[in-house]
C-alpha cells in the first residue's frame, strides 16, 4: 500500500499490519475517508516561538565562539567547548528522558505532557540564562560553559516535546508542513541570532582590532541574557495560562529496549573517559611552559605595536599598528616595515628593534612547537578515540541485535543505527563548519576579518539552510506541479534576498556576498534534480557538499569562502532526509528510533572540538599562518562521505525490507488515514 506524506512519497508493503506515522503498528481495515483535522492555529503561534529560540541561541554562538577565544585566550579546540557544552546537553537531556522511560515503563515527556514539558524546558534555559549571568559578571569562561549546557539541557526537553506537539496540532496529513513553518522560524532566528550576538559583543558594526577584545566591557552581554531570560519566562507563562494550548498528555507505554540503554550509558562512560585526559592535558607542566612562551610572544607583539605606533606620521590610522605581527605572511610584514622605515630616522631606528623582535617571536615559536606537537598530537588521538566510541558502539549494538534482538528495541533496524550515525555527523558538519569559520576568515589568505568583522559570513551561513529550508517547504502543499517548478526558483532567490536584507539592515556592507547567488543557483538545480526522493536527496545533498569542502580546500580567497557557506546550503534538508530514512518500518519503534537518532545530535559537541583540536595540531606542523584551520575542514569532507555512503546504502536496506521510495505511487489511491493507539488528550 502506498502512505502518501506531505514531503516524501513513500511506498510500504506489508502484509497483516500496516506502519503508522506514529510508531505503532496498526491492523489492516481499509482505507478512511474522515474530515481533515483543522489546525490549533492559536496554540501553533505560541509554539513557533520555541522555534525562534532554538536558532537564536544555537547561531549566535558562532559569533561567541571566537570572541571568547580572544577574550580568554583559547586555543581553537577550547573556543569549540561552546558547542561541545551546548549540544552534549542535548544528548544528556535526551538520554535521561531515555533512562527514565526505559526503566519506568512510561515516557516522561508523554507523562507530563506536551503543554508542561515545554513550560518545564522554558524554566530550565531560564536558569541557564541566569548561570550565564553569574558567570560573565564573574568573568569565567568554565561558568558560561555550564551556563550554555543548562539552556540547552531545557532546549532537550522543549525539542523532545515541541515537534510531535506541532504534528499533533492538527491534521496528521499536514502534520510535516507545520513542522516545516516551525522550521522556517527557527531558520529565521539562526539567521539573525548572530548579527544581534555581535552586537551585543561589540557594540557596533565597526571593525574592532582582535587584540582590543580583552578590553570590552561584557555589560551589553548581561543585557543580552537577562533579556533572553526574561523571554524564557515570559514564553513559559504564555504556554502555561493559554488555553488555546492543549495538554498533550499520551497514556501510552514505553517500548523496553535495556540493552540499548545500557550500550548508551557505557557508550557515554568511555566518551567521558577520552574527553577527560584532553581537560587534564591544560594543566599540565608542558602546557604552563607553553602559556609562559605565549605571554614572552605578547610583550613582543605589544612592543612592536608600539614601536610602529610612534613612527608613524601625524594623522596616521593608529589602528594600523594595532596587532601589526600577527596574522600577516612575512612578506607583507617586510613590505609595510620597509615602508615605514622611509618615514623618517626615528621610524627607522624603530624598524630594527621590530625586526628584532619578529626574530624573538619567531623563536619563541619554534620553542612553542617542540612543546606543543606531541601534547597536541597525544590530545587529537584521545578525541579520534571518541569519535570512534560513538562509531564503534553503535555498529556493536546493530551486530548483537541481529544475533539476538530481545532487549535491543529499535536498535535492531540497520537503517536506525545508520542513521544515528548519519545524524550525528550531519549535525557536526552543519555545527562544525559555521563553527570554526570565524579562525578560517582572520587568515590573511581569506580576507584577514577580525571576530567583529565576522557576523555576516556567520548569518548568511545559517541563513543558508534557511533558504534551503524554505525551497524545500514547497513540497509541503498540495500545488499543481508547474506552480510547484516555478517557486523552487523563486523562493530560494527570495529567501536569499531577506538574508542579504537582514544583514543590510545591521549596517554590514553585502558587497562580498552578492556572488553567493550563484551558490543558491545550484541549490535550486539540486531541488529539481533530488525530484522529492528522500534517497536521491540526501545522496545529491551530499555530494555536493562533499565538493563544496574540497573545492574549499584547495582553493583560497572568495572562492574557498563561498564553497565553505554552501556548506549551509547543502545542509539544509538534511534532517528530515535522513529521519524519514532511518525511522521507516519502524513500526511500533518509531517514537523510540525518533528518540534515539535526536540523542545523536550530539555530534554537534564531538565534532566541532576534533575539527578544532585538529586544527591545532596541523598548525604545530606548520608555519605558514592559517594552515592548520584550512586544513582542518578535510572533516567536514569525512562527515559529507559518511552521509553519501547512509543515503546510498538505505536506500538497498530498505528496498529489502519491502520499503521503495523510488516507485512512482498509484495516483489513485487515497492518502491513508492513521491514528495512534492511544489518542492525545487535546483537552485543557
Amino acid at each position: 500500500m502506498w502512505v502518501k506524506t506531505s514531503y516524501f512519497q513513500i511506498i510500504i508493503k506489508t502484509d497483516d499490519v500496516m506502519a503508522t506515522s506514529m510508531g505503532n503498528l496498526q491492523p489492516k481495515t481499509g482505507l478512511s475517508r474522515s474530515a481533515p483535522i483543522p489546525t490549533n492555529y492559536g496554540a501553533l503561534s505560541t509554539l513557533v516561538t520555541v522555534f525562534f529560540f532554538w536558532g537564536f541561541i544555537a547561531a549566535g554562538n558562532n559569533v561567541f565562539i571566537p570572541f571568547c577565544k580572544n577574550y580568554f585566550k583559547l586555543d581553537q579546540f577550547q573556543s569549540q567547548l561552546i558547542d561541545f557544552a551546548f549540544y552534549t546537553a542535548y544528548y544528556v537531556g535526551a538520554l535521561v528522558l531515555f533512562a527514565f522511560g526505559a526503566l519506568g515503563g512510561r515516557d516522561l515527556v508523554a507523562k507530563w505532557g506536551y503543554k508542561k514539558s515545554i513550560v518545564y524546558g522554558l524554566l530550565f534555559s531560564a536558569l541557564g540564562a541566569v548561570a550565564m549571568i553569574i558567570a560573565v559578571n564573574a568573568n569565567t569562561f568554565e561558568g558560561m560553559l555550564f551556563g550554555l549546557f543548562i539552556v540547552a539541557l531545557g532546549f532537550s526537553l522543549q525539542q523532545t516535546a515541541a515537534q510531535p506537539f506541532a504534528i499533533s496540532l492538527g491534521d496528521p496529513a499536514t502534520g510535516t508542513s507545520r513542522v516545516n513553518l516551525a522550521g522556517g522560524i527557527n531558520s529565521f532566528g539562526t539567521t539573525i541570532g548572530p548579527l544581534v550576538v555581535a552586537f551585543a559583543l561589540f557594540g557596533s558594526t565597526a571593525d574592532i582590532p582582535d587584540s582590543e577584545l580583552q578590553s570590552l566591557s561584557l555589560d551589553k552581554v548581561v543585557i543580552l541574557y537577562s533579556g533572553v531570560g526574561i523571554l524564557f519566562i515570559a514564553a513559559a507563562a504564555l504556554f502555561y495560562f493559554s488555553k488555546k494550548v492543549p495538554a498533550g498528555i499520551s497514556l501510552e507505554r514505553t517500548e523496553k529496549a535495556n540493552k540499548a540503554l545500557y550500550t548508551l550509558l557505557i557508550m557515554t562512560g568511555l566518551l567521558i573517559i577520552m574527553f577527560a585526559p584532553v581537560f587534564n592535558s591544560y594543566n599540565s607542566a608542558e602546557q604552563k611552559q607553553i602559556e609562559a612562551k605565549e605571554k614572552e610572544i605578547g610583550s613582543y607583539h605589544n612592543q612592536a605595536d608600539s614601536l610602529v605606533r610612534v613612527s608613524l606620521t601625524p594623522g596616521s590610522d593608529v589602528k594600523f599598528s594595532n596587532g601589526f605581527l600577527k596574522e600577516k605572511k612575512a612578506s607583507q610584514v617586510n613590505s609595510q616595515l620597509d615602508s615605514i622605515s622611509g618615514l623618517s630616522p626615528l621610524a627607522a631606528a624603530n624598524v630594527s628593534s621590530i625586526r628584532a623582535s619578529q626574530k624573538q617571536i619567531e623563536v619563541a615559536g619554534n620553542q612553542i612547537a617542540v612543546l606543543k606537537h606531541p601534547l597536541e598530537q597525544q590530545r587529537m588521538y584521545w578525541l579520534l578515540g571518541a569519535l570512534a566510541v560513538v562509531v564503534i558502539s553503535l555498529l556493536v549494538a546493530n551486530q548483537g541485535s541481529r544475533k539476538n534482538p530481545e532487549g535491543w528495541g529499535a536498535m535492531k533496524y540497520p537503517q536506525l543505527v545508520l542513521g544515528m550515525l548519519a545524524i550525528f555527523f550531519y549535525v557536526g558538519v552543519e555545527v562544525t563548519i559555521g563553527s570554526n569559520l570565524s579562525e578560517l576568515l582572520k587568515q590573511a589568505d581569506f580576507g584577514g576579518y577580525s571576530s567583529s568583522q565576522v557576523a555576516p559570513f556567520i548569518s548568511l551561513y545559517w541563513g543558508s539552510l534557511m533558504i534551503g529550508r524554505w525551497t524545500g517547504a514547497i513540497s509541503a502543499f498540495d500545488l499543481k506541479n508547474p506552480t510547484k517548478k516555478m517557486l523552487m526558483f523563486v523562493i530560494p532567490l527570495v529567501a536569499f534576498g531577506v538574508v542579504l536584507g537582514v544583514i543590510a539592515l545591521r549596517s554590514y556592507d553585502i558587497t562580498p556576498l552578492l556572488y553567493y547567488v550563484f551558490c543558491v543557483l545550484v541549490l535550486i538545480a539540486a531541488f529539481y534534480l533530488a525530484n522529492d526522493k528522500p534517497a536521491r536527496t540526501l545522496l545529491l545533498f551530499s555530494s555536493l557538499g562533499l565538493i563544496a569542502m574540497l573545492v574549499g580546500i584547495f582553493n583560497e580567497g572568495e572562492v574557498a569562502i563561498y564553497a565553505f557557506l554552501s556548506g549551509g546550503l547543502f545542509c539544509s534538508i538534511m534532517w528530515p532526509a535522513i529521519f524519514h530514512l532511518s525511522i521507516s518500518g519502524l513500526g511500533k519503534w518509531t517514537t523510540q528510533g525518533s528518540a534515539f537518532l535526536i540523542m545523536m545530535i550530539l555530534g554537534g559537541g564531538i565534532i566541532p572540538p576534533i575539527q578544532g583540536k585538529i586544527a591545532d595540531y596541523l598548525q604545530t606542523k606548520s608555519t605558514v599562518a592559517g594552515y592548520g584551520i584550512h586544513n582542518s575542514y578535510w572533516v567536514a569532507v569525512i562527515c559529507f562521505v559518511y552521509l553519501a555512503f547512509f543515503a546510498f546504502a538505505v536506500r538497498g536496506i530498505l528496498k529489502r525490507q519491502g520499503i521503495d521510495y523510488e516507485k512512482k505511487p498509484d495516483e489513485d489511491l487515497e492518502p491513508l488515514q492513521t491514528s495512534p493507539q492511544s489518542a492525545l488528550d487535546v483537552t485543557v
